[in-house]
């Protein structure tokens, strides 16, 4: 079977022969599952009237558990997003009664967000949605396959995160 990348990858081998064009066959297919993938995600949030920014705010405070609550630059770094960007989410959010932020009883200067008890409810829905969404998305693979695929990314995940891109010589 030709693939998308495939057909690419001949193109280049016969325009460019002298070039390794191997690595687009990982490269090029996780770039277009990434974003085959994206708007299968986002749809579940959208369901639940959330970006996927918000989503991820949610949802990193929900993980923190009871009372749910971290400081905006903790949130920010969960999310790796800019303080500024967080603050304009977290504005949101608390427009629809879904968060709350108050001065930090340890540091007066520091905040603190905090689900709401409707904010709780709404990303419980929205992330029970999302892993069934992405259970159905990985219901191509065998177990077996699922395994081997995470082994595969988590190794190089943790590599490119402790090592950064590697460099040519």
């Amino acid at each position: 079977m030709t693939d998308h990348v495939a057909r690419v990858e001949q193109e280049w081998a016969r325009e460019r022969p002298q070039l390794d064009v191997g690595p687009i066959r990982v490269i090029g297919r996780l770039h277009r599952l990434a974003n085959a993938l994206t708007p299968q995600l986002t749809r579940v949030y959208r369901e639940h009237g959330l970006s996927e920014g918000e989503f991820d705010v949610l949802a990193a405070l929900r993980r923190a558990g009871a009372p749910y609550e971290r400081a905006p630059g903790e949130l920010a770094n969960f999310t790796m997003v800019t303080t500024g960007a967080m603050t304009k989410r977290l504005d949101r959010l608390c427009g629809a009664g879904l968060v709350t932020r108050r001065a930090s009883e340890i540091d007066g200067r520091g905040r603190v967000v905090a689900l709401t008890p409707h904010g709780v409810e709404v990303i419980d829905r929205a992330f029970d949605a999302h892993m069934a969404n992405e259970k159905e998305l990985l219901a191509h693979f065998t177990p077996e396959e699922r395994q081997t695929l995470e082994a595969l990314l988590t190794t190089w995940l943790e590599r490119y995160e402790s090592q950064g891109p590697p460099t040519l010589p």
